[in-house]
């Protein structure tokens, strides 16, 4: 119950003193019914209780899907375990581990939902458009209660796109054209372009070669009449 109290005096905007992102107390990064239902949540205090930033990846590797809320509004471990992220507020080397390590994929989503939530508009670019090429299959919930199957880069591709992921507001990203425009952000050059590059060159070699095809026998209509019969052979 100490526990509880206390999670919900971090949360109080009254008074908040501390590291701000955005210029806001991170915790409201999350709105707050969506806070409201995690505090209250069996999860929230039974798994959150008196964790760090190690232990966290416990709680994250026992993970089986990612989601917002479901139900009647029952929140998913995934947004507990993001809520718990924005109180902890690890050092961003932590993160980029969390989302780079390889062998958990919950974690690597944990970690690419947080970046969106708290890194400024280009480095939200620059460190989630590498996982555009991570194709690993992920569970995630539906607000009624099912599950579909996705994949990690259609995630991340949601995070850059889309306003609203996970039953969570996110901050509107600018287009990331503008951002080249800046001179802030590079063209990016997609992991497909030498793929797509072959099937272009292939294609144009069909074309040239069905061209030359036709080509060769109109030449042959044109010396027979189209009745089959050389006529130079014919005199």
């Amino acid at each position: 119950m100490a526990h509880h109290v206390d999670a919900k005096r971090m949360l109080d905007e009254r008074g908040y003193e501390g590291h701000t992102i955005h210029d806001q107390n991170p915790a409201h990064l999350l709105e707050k019914a969506v806070r409201d239902r995690i505090t209250d949540s069996y999860y929230w205090k039974e798994q959150c209780f008196a964790i760090n930033e190690a232990t966290l990846c416990d709680r994250a590797v026992e993970m089986s899907h990612l989601g917002g809320t479901y139900g009647q509004q029952k929140p998913t471990a995934f947004l507990c375990l993001t809520l718990k992220l924005l109180q902890l507020l690890p050092d961003r080397e932590v993160v980029l581990e969390y989302l780079h390590q390889g062998d958990f994929k919950y974690l690597s989503a944990l970690a690419a939902f947080y970046v969106r939530l708290t890194f400024d508009a280009v480095d939200v670019y620059r460190t989630l458009e590498p996982l555009l090429g991570d194709y690993r299959k992920i569970r995630r919930r539906t607000r009624e209660g099912g599950y579909f199957l996705s994949f990690m880069d259609q995630f991340v591709d949601d995070l850059l796109t889309k306003d609203r992921v996970c039953g969570t507001s996110l901050r509107k990203l600018p287009q990331r054209s503008l951002l080249e425009d800046l001179g802030q952000l590079d063209e990016r050059v997609s992991p497909l372009g030498e793929e797509i590059e072959e099937i272009d060159a292939e294609s144009d070699g069909g074309k040239r070669s069905a061209t030359r095809d036709s080509s060769e026998v109109e030449e042959v209509d044109a010396r027979t009449n189209g009745n089959g019969v050389d006529h130079d052979e014919s005199d």
